[in-house]
């Protein structure tokens, strides 16, 4: 069995539609289908949900939000009239309205619950076309199915463990195409919880985990994964093979092609994840695996990111101090603050942290309590961008770090931090964020050779 996640610019009009469910029949396996709500179909479209996200907010500041509701229904409206489906309309239209419409008491819940709907009532499209052509299709209700989630610490979704035992009973379904919304899910309460935008990815990984599918297959709008951005390079190296950890590290430190918190599901469960391009189903795409069966070369990829801030806390004889580190990422608890990295030296330690949480009211209170809990100088940085090599290849190798600080210092790009973990599958450069761009076509340039 095959669980297929379909994305935003695979669904964006009637056309796309029939080459994704055309896509879908032509392998027998492929048995569930999880859809995102319909992306642009031009540069400079709008994506349904942002669409949906207008309509929140002009309730919520008490405006009219008619014209909103109107623009949404209206890109359903063109999809049905150009697929004959035109019967789905007033289910579809019953369904926005009636949580468009519903009483609330939190902005940010109603505001989810309106965003899932893109999501929703694309599912119901699609499962009516599929049937109206003969082929046998149902909705999936993510909340009758069972997809509970509830929010952690952070304010994310995060799924309950016994969704994937209500979710597994999918597979028993037979002579049935299921056709599921992604992006969302239920409380126990039946409050509608979405993921993270580009959380459609989410689920279908979660799906493939609880029905045990074989593979799970991504569909997107490239024919692989790049070990390079190819907005920054021009015709880069593609990557044929990526492991779990591979695709985590690069995830992490700004590859868009997969939701980050998308590997986990089926890296669990040791079910590969197969990126493919609805534009070119032909291409074999980019294979996520546990295990790699060969390397093309000795690093599987680069990427950069911004928005990283430091901490670097400093006092003589540091290392002597027992317990000093745990009071010290304590304060970071008590403040819900989560840490990527902390490089150290003798006397001094550096949190990375994620800017946008940690806003200048929070700043000021860890800044506070390490001064005075701890008695040690402190100093904050806002101007930090994260560049990562990563290859498991690279353990076996010698060399690699050398050839990569050589090549920015070669270049004019002066490194701040420098991090490697035991495991040696990543390297991490810490740069300005004015020169992260710079930096990871510097590193291409020098690894891949071009």
């Amino acid at each position: 069995m095959k669980v297929t996640k379909f994305g935003g610019s695979s669904l964006a009009n009637a056309f796309q539609i029939q080459k994704v469910c055309n896509i879908l029949l032509a392998d027998e396996d492929r048995k569930i289908m999880v859809v995102s709500a319909p992306g642009k179909r031009t540069k400079d479209d709008i994506k349904v949900t942002d669409l949906l996200i207008a309509v929140a907010k002009a309730r919520i500041a008490g405006e009219s939000y008619d014209k909103e509701v109107q623009a949404v229904l209206a890109r359903y409206e063109e999809i049905a009239d150009e697929l004959n489906v035109e019967k789905v309309l007033p289910d579809i239209e019953e369904r926005l309205l009636k949580i468009v419409k519903a009483d609330y008491t939190e902005d940010v819940a109603y505001l989810d619950s309106v965003k899932a709907m893109g999501e929703d009532c694309c599912a119901r499209l699609v499962a009516f076309y599929l049937t109206s052509t003969g082929h046998p299709a149902k909705y999936c209700n993510p909340e009758e199915c069972g997809l509970f989630l509830e929010h952690d610490e952070a304010g994310k979704a995060v799924i309950l463990p016994e969704s994937y035992d209500n979710l597994a009973k999918l597979k028993d379904e037979t002579g049935v195409i299921l056709v599921f919304p992604g992006f969302y899910g239920v409380s126990k309460t039946g409050k509608i919880i979405t993921f993270s935008r580009g959380g459609s990815d989410i689920t279908g990984s979660i799906l493939a985990a609880a029905v045990g599918a074989d593979v799970y297959e991504n569909w997107t709008d490239v024919d692989n994964v790049f070990a390079v951005n190819p907005n920054l390079v021009k015709n880069p190296f593609p990557i044929t093979e990526i492991t779990y950890d591979e695709m985590r590290e690069l995830s992490y430190a700004g590859f868009t092609v997969l939701h980050e918190e998308a590997i986990y599901p089926v890296f669990a469960r040791g079910i590969p994840l197969n990126i493919k391009n609805t534009n070119n189903p032909s291409a074999k795409g980019t294979m996520i695996v546990s295990k790699r069966s060969h390397y093309d070369s000795l690093v599987t990829g680069i990427a950069g990111d911004k928005g990283f801030a430091t901490v670097t806390v400093s006092k003589y004889m540091m290392n002597r101090q027992v317990g000093f580190l745990a009071q010290l990422l304590k304060i970071f608890s008590d403040e819900a603050i989560s840490i990527d990295h902390i490089p150290s030296g003798i006397d001094t330690v550096t949190i990375i942290i994620r800017k946008k949480y940690f806003t200048e009211e929070k700043e000021a209170v860890i800044v506070e309590r390490i001064k005075k809990e701890l008695e040690a100088d402190v100093k904050v940085d806002r101007d930090l961008a994260i560049v990562m090599i990563v290859g498991e290849a690279m353990a076996n190798s010698v060399g690699i770090m050398a050839r990569a600080a050589s090549a920015l210092s070669n270049a004019g790009i002066n490194l701040r931090i420098v991090n490697q973990g035991a495991s040696e599958i990543s390297m991490m450069f810490g740069v300005s964020e004015s020169y992260c761009s710079y930096a990871v076509r510097v590193l291409y340039k020098e690894l891949f050779r071009y």
